[in-house]
């Protein structure tokens, strides 16, 4: 199968027990977007019957053709193929799921977000969850995966497969679950046709918890877990939040989105006095206590390389959430003529990088218009290596680095780099989160040429 409808198939993006989904191409267009194509499992098949779940797969359609929010995943078509329905939607390379690290082993601890980036995620989250419970939605399977996230990092919502409309009574199986192992809150297990907008507060809650110390909120003997035990940063008032918001009891926590988001903005501003009182004792310590001193470190490759996934950890010097094993401290000069110079590397780089995301090829292209101009007088830029854009990585230090002020512009977060991982795929690097990761060549990153500097 190469063509859905007006379609071309670029690849599988996913598939689960209801449905796959498909990179597609418009063929008039050129757009990428993505397709779901209903296609069950055997045994979700025989459990349902097929025509309940065309008509569930249908009314997800219905669902997401009727939303139009910031924050949430737009559908833009909706027909049938040799008897099969789909749905195509807006396609985003990135996911909250991705970003953390968190695998199929939810058990396995995953990469903590800084306080702002986690805050924000969960706040455009139930920013979306409060126009889907406005419309009588409840989404019934919040979590990482499902919370897509745009070029510029904003949240959007999808896969509405277990979608529950106000009133509706979906009579499945009992040994049939909805939702996911440790999002699905407790009374969703149990009677998933009565659960409210509650039961989707409890799995941000749970993302939110994962997002900020690394973790899910329970020990192995299914105890909860203060979050301040296992992020020392986050002062009591965040375990009193996670108390109401990952209580059993629906009644004990947040009654709407909107509620539960003005508690997150208080600890927001909390959390940024924290940070300002901290900095400025930070400005008054002796100035070698805020210097960071380079590392001495080998030169990194410049030659691009193909490195297949499963030759990534060995190749980049990786663990096994895909940073570097031993980071590194740096000490970089500002020329001020738009670029960064290593003593360390002898590299130069641009400080800003491109304005906006663009294609593996676009960045190419980009790094060849540095070239023709001359960008900073010099003519021999290239797109980095993975071992290059790991040498710019800082070694984090907790709250220090919110006092020194950054040398590169931190607009541009995921930067391609020129490994190629297969024949339609290159690694690039998240250079806030400092971890590396694949990608296929359309999807929209930013570029950070570098240079050696001339002895």
């Amino acid at each position: 199968m190469k063509r859905i409808a007006a379609y071309e198939i670029l690849g599988l993006l996913g598939k689960g027990g209801m449905a796959r989904v498909y990179k597609v191409r418009h063929a008039a267009s050129g757009r990428i977007l993505a397709l779901k194509l209903l296609m069950p499992h055997e045994h979700l098949q025989s459990l349902l019957g097929w025509e309940t779940i065309v008509e569930h797969f249908n009314r997800e359609a219905d669902v997401m053709l009727a939303i139009n929010h910031p924050h949430i995943v737009k559908a833009l078509d909706h027909g049938s193929h040799d008897g099969r329905p789909f749905i195509v939607m807006e396609y985003y390379c990135h996911n909250v799921g991705e970003v953390i690290g968190e695998t199929y082993r939810l058990e396995n601890p995953s990469r903590p977000l800084r306080p702002e980036q986690a805050i924000r995620y969960a706040r455009e989250t139930l920013h979306g969850l409060a126009g889907l419970h406005a419309a009588g939605i409840i989404h019934r399977d919040i979590k990482p995966f499902n919370l897509l996230l745009d070029d510029r990092e904003a949240i959007k919502i999808t896969d509405f497969g277990l979608s529950k409309l106000r009133g509706e009574i979906f009579a499945h199986p009992p040994q049939l679950i909805v939702g996911s192992p440790y999002y699905a809150a407790p009374e969703q297990q149990q009677d998933a046709n009565a659960v409210d907008c509650r039961a989707d507060l409890y799995a941000v809650a749970v993302m939110l918890y994962r997002m900020l110390t690394g973790w899910l909120p329970v020990d192995d003997e299914a105890q909860q877990t203060a979050a301040s035990t296992r992020n020392p940063e986050l002062g009591t008032r965040w375990d009193r939040f996670f108390s109401r918001s990952l209580s059993a009891e629906p009644a004990e926590r947040h009654n709407s989105a909107a509620d539960m988001r003005r508690d997150l903005e208080l600890l927001e501003r909390e959390w940024e006095k924290v940070i300002s009182r901290y900095c400025r004792g930070f400005e008054r310590a002796a100035p070698a206590t805020r210097q960071r001193r380079a590392q001495a470190r080998g030169k990194p490759r410049n030659a691009p390389r193909k490195i297949r996934p499963q030759e990534a950890f060995q190749a980049f010097s990786l663990d096994r959430l895909w940073r570097p094993v031993e980071p590194v401290t740096t000490a970089f000069g500002d020329p001020g003529d738009g670029t960064v110079v290593d003593p360390v590397t002898s590299l130069v780089w641009q400080k800003s990088g491109s304005q906006d995301g663009m294609t593996w090829q676009q960045a190419r292209d980009y790094v060849d218009s540095l070239n023709r101009i001359g960008f900073a007088g010099i003519t021999t830029w290239r797109l980095p290596t993975v071992e290059e854009l790991l040498s710019i990585l800082t070694l984090p230090t907790g709250k220090d680095d919110y006092c020194i002020p950054a040398v590169f512009d931190q607009s541009g977060k995921w930067l391609w780099s020129c490994d190629r991982a297969s024949f339609n795929a290159a690694w690039y690097v998240s250079v806030n989160l400092g971890y590396v990761a694949k990608q296929d060549f359309t999807c929209r990153f930013y570029v950070r040429a570098v240079s050696s500097a001339t002895p």
